[in-house]
């Protein structure tokens, strides 16, 4: 089974979704079989490179003042302790653009999980600047991947094709927000749903997955068997 998982690296129900969905396959009998792929979903594309503000500020410019922000922070705070995140230091965030950070995720391949973590856990517990090349170079060697390889990555628009198909894809399928999750192209789950309900989804589209059935003409026909071939 193939999950593919529209996110954002500042979006705070992706890391709590990400935390629900591995508590979910914990219990998954079929875990092994289940391959996660991790797909790009920028919230804002117009946020400043360069941020000058914190989501906080943000936030109470949009939403209508600090006390009303701060009451959202709030319940944040708890529903991402109940997921064993920490977002304490999360108001210090940055209100920032995530497209490089993108960029690097596609650079990494089979790494891309635990960079998407790393990053994850960069911004929101540390309130760490991702739109900061300095930042996303660190935050890479910490997981031990190559510092100039990084580097050129993010020096380059690399990648940055990757990042649209990925966003295209996901207008396509009619996600307007993330996170987004795709079971075997067939099933579509929108937002941080609870545990039970990532559970439930999990068994139906296992339960519903194509099974190939051997269908022989006749007598058995020459072929190989894993490493043993006679010719």
């Amino acid at each position: 089974m193939r999950i593919e998982i529209w996110s954002d690296v500042v979006c705070p129900w992706c890391y709590i979704g990400k935390r629900r969905l591995e508590e979910a396959l914990a219990g998954f009998e079929h875990r092994d079989e289940v391959e996660i792929e991790w797909r790009s979903f920028q919230l804002d594309p117009s946020a400043p490179t360069e941020p000058t503000e914190n989501v906080s500020a943000m936030l109470a410019r949009k939403y209508g003042g600090a006390e009303r922000v701060a009451q959202m922070q709030g319940q944040m705070l708890q529903v991402a302790a109940e997921a064993g995140l920490d977002f304490s230091k999360h108001a210090e965030s940055l209100h920032l653009n995530t497209v490089d950070a993108h960029r690097l995720l596609h650079s990494v391949g089979e790494r891309r999980a635990e960079l998407k973590e790393a990053l994850l856990h960069a911004y929101f517990v540390e309130a760490r600047n991702l739109a900061d090349h300095d930042v996303l170079v660190d935050v890479a060697t910490s997981i031990g991947l190559d510092a100039d390889e990084a580097r050129a990555v993010l020096s380059s628009d690399a990648h940055a094709e990757a990042v649209a198909a990925d966003a295209a894809q996901a207008q396509a399928y009619g996600a307007t927000g993330v996170p987004f999750f795709v079971f075997d192209a067939k099933y579509g789950v929108s937002g941080a749903q609870p545990v039970e309900a990532f559970t439930q989804v999990l068994e139906r589209a296992w339960a519903d997955r194509p099974v190939v059935q051997l269908v022989t003409a006749g007598e058995a026909a020459p072929g190989c068997d894993g490493d043993e071939c006679a010719i």
